[in-house]
């Protein structure tokens, strides 16, 4: 299916990144079970849906892609859709001893965050400075940002911005206190970095807070082996990483695990990262960060080898 149809087919409100991608490496096919981790509005489950047409679990910790889930899908008895972070709902699911042929995860921010200024998560426009994903949790920016100490924010600044001037602007932060919006924050670190550039100079720095708020990479860890345990023999895993850091947490998870060992549990069906396609870019260019991994479980033999 070209991207053109799929751009028309799918809920409107959030596009999909590299959904072709996505179809071609999990090859979904009718009669398969699957699990979404960070299922937001729908349109990377309803096209492996359209296929498998089969018993799935949707999650989301976003309760806005909650509702938008429960309307997409209404009247779906084999679906089950689930108001938790990904890293829970993996540790319920393993409980309750549920695999899966299929699992995606698409992780980072979605479209609607960015786009709703109240969300806070947007540089380009004023809002608040919240910045989560799950409005029920008591963390938000504007408390990392006016209770951290300088020594915190340095540290969150280095090593989830990968920020070059992590110190200078966690002082001027603190000297900057109270920040109250997204647009004042910006201007932190517009007056660090002075003159122009491609990139705008918060993006470090909100990445940064965000993935703070969030616990993103943090979770991220946590629930890589749990994902591969939910596989079932011969059953794939997808997943999209949208900066480097959580790209190179997941390409170390999946190699470690892959391989020619007896040991191994995974085979890895991409060794380089899959990108968006020039044709994607052109209607979609906020995929232009996405890289998609994709694996699969092994099939034990009696003698442990896959």
């Amino acid at each position: 299916m070209s991207q053109t149809k799929i751009k028309n087919k799918i809920n409107n409100k959030h596009l999909p990144v590299l959904l072709n991608e996505v179809l071609e490496g999990l090859n979904p096919k009718k009669g398969e079970s699957y699990l979404d981790l960070t299922a937001g509005y729908g349109g990377h489950a309803k096209a492996v849906l359209d296929i498998t047409k089969s018993r799935a679990i949707l999650v989301d910790r976003d309760i806005n892609a909650i509702n938008d889930l429960n309307n997409l899908f209404s009247g779906e008895r084999n679906i089950e859709i689930r108001h938790q972070d990904f890293l829970q709902a993996c540790r319920d699911i393993a409980e309750e001893q549920v695999k899966f042929d299929l699992i995606l995860a698409d992780l980072g921010v979605s479209s609607p965050h960015l786009d709703n200024a109240n969300r806070g998560f947007s540089i380009n426009q004023d809002g608040p400075l919240d910045m989560r994903m799950d409005e029920s949790i008591d963390l938000t920016a504007e408390k990392v940002v006016n209770t951290y100490s300088v020594t915190d924010l340095e540290r969150i600044l280095k090593e989830y911005g990968e920020e070059p001037k992590a110190k200078q602007m966690a002082k001027l932060i603190i000297d900057s206190r109270p920040l109250r919006t997204t647009h004042e924050l910006a201007e932190v670190a517009k007056k660090v970095w002075r003159g122009f550039s491609k990139t705008h100079p918060a993006t470090r720095l909100f990445q940064a807070i965000r993935i703070e708020v969030n616990d993103e990479l943090g979770q991220l860890k946590e629930a890589l082996p749990i994902m591969v345990k939910l596989l079932k023999p011969g059953g794939r895993i997808a997943i999209i990483t949208f900066h480097s850091l959580e790209d190179r947490i997941v390409k170390q998870y999946l190699q470690d695990k892959s391989g020619d060992r007896y040991d191994a549990d995974l085979s890895l069906l991409n060794k380089r990262p899959i990108l968006a396609s020039d044709s994607e870019l052109a209607f979609n260019p906020r995929s232009r960060s996405a890289k998609l991994r994709v694996a699969q479980a092994k099939i034990k033999t009696k003698e442990g080898q896959g």
